[in-house]
């Protein structure tokens, strides 16, 4: 199968490498997305929400029949809107710890920019389960390839427009949070856009914020389990 794959916050395609890897010698066709201002030498570029939109948007139309959309954090939202944008295109989403934006909200508004850009904001940040599986040696690598976000696209605002999304099966996949925190919070309407998805399943991965850093093997073989 098509797989769309799709990068967080300061992260490149490169970030899926060994997923890909992975997914290839199982049989699929992974496809992970540059998204604009967040490739190698982009560092200054102003790159829009509506740009890395496009780019998600001509990875789904370039597959071969339906496409499964897989979201990590920031980028959940990017997933969803490939299935609001392409809800007969888009088979599954899978969205890797984070949640989507709701219509009429700010795509990733977490920091502010500086100088028109994002930059990694240090790993003060994401103490505690988000990085308690990387070692220093593992944070200093991620510190040093960590690719600023141009603000244009954090604090774009996020579109959605067509209501058959909700039809489109949506699968948690819970790493520094546990699947019964998730159901828990989908229950208390944490996710406003997920409380009207007609199927939603969640799937425990024991891990950090960055699975597919941390454990590529194992979130692979996930991600091949959705596409049957």
């Amino acid at each position: 199968m098509d797989i769309v794959l799709i990068a967080g916050l300061w992260l490149d395609a490169s970030a899926w490498d060994e997923v890909a890897g992975e997914l290839r010698r199982l049989g699929h066709r992974p496809h992970p997305v540059a998204l604009p201002g967040q490739t190698s030498g982009s560092a200054g570029q102003q790159a829009t929400l509506a740009d890395q939109v496009e780019a998600v948007l001509q990875a789904v139309d370039a597959a071969s029949g339906q496409v499964l959309v897989v979201g990590h954090s920031a980028a959940c939202t990017l997933a969803w809107i490939a299935a609001d944008a392409r809800p007969e295109e888009v088979a599954t989403v899978a969205l890797i710890g984070g949640f989507p934006a709701a219509d009429g909200g700010t795509y990733a508004d977490f920091f502010e920019p500086t100088n028109g850009q994002v930059p990694f904001p240090g790993w003060e940040a994401f103490e505690g389960p988000d990085s308690a599986d990387l070692d220093q040696a593992a944070k200093d690598r991620f510190s040093a390839a960590a690719i600023p976000v141009p603000g244009t696209v954090t604090k774009g605002v996020v579109h959605l427009r067509d209501e058959r999304r909700y039809a489109v099966p949506v699968v948690l996949v819970c790493p520094e949070y546990s699947a019964e925190d998730a159901e828990a919070w989908l229950r208390a309407g944490e996710m406003p856009e997920l409380t009207k998805a007609e199927q939603v399943t969640f799937v425990d991965i024991d891990s950090g914020h960055w699975p597919m850093l941390t454990r590529p093997g194992e979130l692979a073989q996930i991600i091949s389990t959705l596409t049957g």
